[in-house]
């Protein structure tokens, strides 16, 4: 068990989104993962409904610029299991539109076979 694999991992995520890596950025979740996602109405229930919905935005115009993340920390829940929480800064352009987020996130962290995979993340809305 390691904060630094842990780290890796997550780091990997954020740099695809950040990058707008889509496939690189969805292997980084187990095909079980679940998403409660502030933008979205419904808990995403697998990847595949999440890669749906990033789908669906994309032919919105939906595309990722670039992502920071800060206040990072890591807690374990036994040996298999780490909780990683972060304030993210993400750009995004949406059609002829771009934006910056704030978001807070929390993503739950399991180690398959070796490998730390995300299978939770959730997404809220940050007031600075």
């Amino acid at each position: 068990m390691s904060e630094q694999e842990v780290l890796a991992a997550v780091d990997r995520i954020v740099d695809d989104f950040a990058n707008h890596r889509r496939d690189a950025y969805f292997s980084g979740f187990a095909d079980d993962a679940s998403f409660v996602l502030h933008t979205h109405p419904v808990r995403l229930e697998s990847r595949a409904e999440y890669e749906a919905a990033w789908d669906a935005w994309e032919r919105d115009g939906f595309q990722v610029l670039g992502c920071r993340s800060t206040g990072r920390r890591v807690q374990f829940a036994g040996d298999d299991v780490a909780i990683f929480t972060h304030d993210v800064e993400t750009e995004l352009a949406d059609g002829s539109a771009r934006t910056t987020v704030r978001e807070r996130e929390t993503i739950v962290m399991q180690r398959r076979d070796g490998a730390w995979t995300c299978v939770h993340e959730h997404l809220s809305p940050r007031e600075d």
